[in-house]
């Protein structure tokens, strides 16, 4: 049986701007009620750097103004309701500054694989101690113990494995198969062993399997699929997103090409050629529930369902991610179809979390 697991980073726009009121409590409120109609769960992975900043905000100024009181009360709410809070970070918000209704954020610290151990092990330690002592007063058995980085940096991984065992973090769940970036972080995850099938993960390389291995790594259900596989209302709004709030990749991009030749051969006929050839190429497709829509999620699920092993009583996690500032009303209706799907077919899907997967770690360990 696959859970399918809704995950959604919890945060504002990635450039520091923007109300978290807006961009995190209300789309999560509407993203709670319309998962509850189904008996579905929401995974929070709520950015505690970004969240531990509005708090110092508001006991410095004494206004709350970055909603910091109502992110408290929605994380205490969802536990208490069933639903999972699990751990984001964008580390480069632990030396940012309030300027201009703005967060300056230290970019140096953007790429968290590139940390080093002991400021890696800080942030982590720092973060999961916040949720944990937030939390357990609702739900005393509730744990931090999963993790998922910001822009899914966890490439080189020596230091981020470490780090996260060093603070009983059992699960990371940053990897997407066929996943690359080359900006301001750096990853390829064409390696990974499997789209959808958990792995322990070698401390040497998150995309290696390792028997012995004690961080298990829950993928990203993703797929290789066509540039016309891509189109949806939802992704025409995320790049609208991108495009007025530009962050650290579109600052290091436009560094790259400055000084360069715009003759034959530079970059203008590069990239001619780059979009011809992506026209014939195939591209990572994750299941994001922002930007697909329902009908193409229920055929993802379909064919996720052949990945899993024949013959045996398999408990397998079928991750999707999504963010709340993307969340709209419109992405409310597209995904109904498919929250209606699963509930109808229970004899082959369940609704799941992260903390609720690490029952099943043995049933995985034989894989």
């Amino acid at each position: 049986m696959l859970h399918v697991i809704f995950s959604v980073d919890y945060e504002i726009h990635g450039n520091g701007d923007g109300d978290p009121k807006a961009l995190m409590v209300e789309p999560t409120a509407r993203m709670l009620r319309l998962l509850e109609e189904y008996g579905a769960k929401l995974t929070i992975m709520a950015d505690v750097a970004e969240i531990l900043r509005f708090k110092e905000y508001a006991e410095r100024t004494g206004r709350d103004d970055y909603g910091y009181q109502a992110i408290v009360e929605q994380l205490l709410q969802a536990i208490a309701s069933g639903h999972d809070v699990q751990l984001h970070i964008h580390s480069s918000y632990f030396n940012a500054v309030h300027q201009q209704d703005c967060w300056a954020q230290d970019w140096s610290e953007y790429d968290f694989a590139m940390l080093p151990y002991e400021r890696m092990d800080w942030m982590v330690k720092t973060c999961k101690e916040y949720l944990e002592s937030l939390l357990k007063p609702v739900k005393q058995d509730y744990a931090c113990m999963a993790f998922r980085a910001a822009n899914w940096s966890v490439s080189p991984s020596t230091n981020v494995v470490r780090a996260l065992l060093n603070n009983r973090i059992e699960i990371d769940t940053s990897v997407w198969k066929f996943g690359r970036r080359n900006g301001a972080v750096k990853f390829d995850y064409s390696s990974a062993p499997s789209a959808l099938l958990p792995w322990r993960a070698s401390e040497a390389d998150i995309c290696v399997p390792d028997r012995n291995g004690r961080l298990w790594e829950i993928p990203i259900y993703t797929e290789k699929r066509w540039l016309g596989a891509f189109l949806a209302r939802g992704r025409l709004y995320r790049v609208m997103c991108d495009v007025f709030h530009k962050g650290p990749f579109h600052l290091s991009q436009a560094k790259a090409g400055q000084g360069e030749p715009s003759g034959p051969g530079g970059p203008r006929r590069r990239s001619r050629l780059a979009a011809l050839k992506a026209l014939f190429d195939t591209h990572a497709w994750k299941a994001d529930f922002n930007q697909c829509d329902g009908r193409q999620l229920v055929k993802a699920l379909q064919r996720a369902e052949r990945l899993v092993p024949q013959g045996r009583d398999l408990q397998l996690p079928f991750v999707l991610i999504g963010h709340s500032k993307l969340f709209t009303p419109s992405n409310e209706g597209t995904l109904r179809p498919f929250l209606a799907h699963i509930a109808r077919h229970s004899d082959r899907f369940a609704f799941g979390t992260l903390q609720g997967m690490g029952s099943f770690h043995r049933q995985w360990a034989a894989l």
